[in-house]
């Protein structure tokens, strides 16, 4: 798997990604039955509500090799904020569209 990963924001300051790190490692949460071995393409934010850059950081992702996009926690489940995001669902809807289905989607790493 070559996965390009999308977070909030709004989280930056708050969340380095260290959990969403462990658990590709680990192959826990999202990954949890993956054989296969996981490459980080890039980790990368939404561009800011609502969300506005995100599809072309998700292309960009793919140019770049990802055959995976996920969206991190904070987006789905608000982590570390509490705070989900509002755009999530909006976003999710316009990636897969744009992208197509030959890209896997995974809404959320733990």
């Amino acid at each position: 798997m070559k996965l390009g990963i999308i977070r909030c924001m709004q989280t930056e300051d708050y969340c380095p990604g260290t959990t969403d790190f462990r658990v590709i490692r680990e192959k826990t949460g999202a990954f949890e039955g993956i054989t296969e071995d996981i490459e980080i393409i890039g980790f990368i934010n939404c561009g800011g509500c609502p969300a506005k850059k995100s599809i072309l950081r998700a292309r960009e992702l793919v140019k770049r090799g990802a055959d995976t996009i996920a969206f991190a926690s904070c987006i789905q489940k608000g982590t570390p904020i509490g705070y989900p995001c509002p755009f999530a669902k909006r976003m999710r809807e316009l990636i897969v569209k744009d992208l197509g289905d030959g890209i896997n989607i995974l809404d959320y790493t733990h």
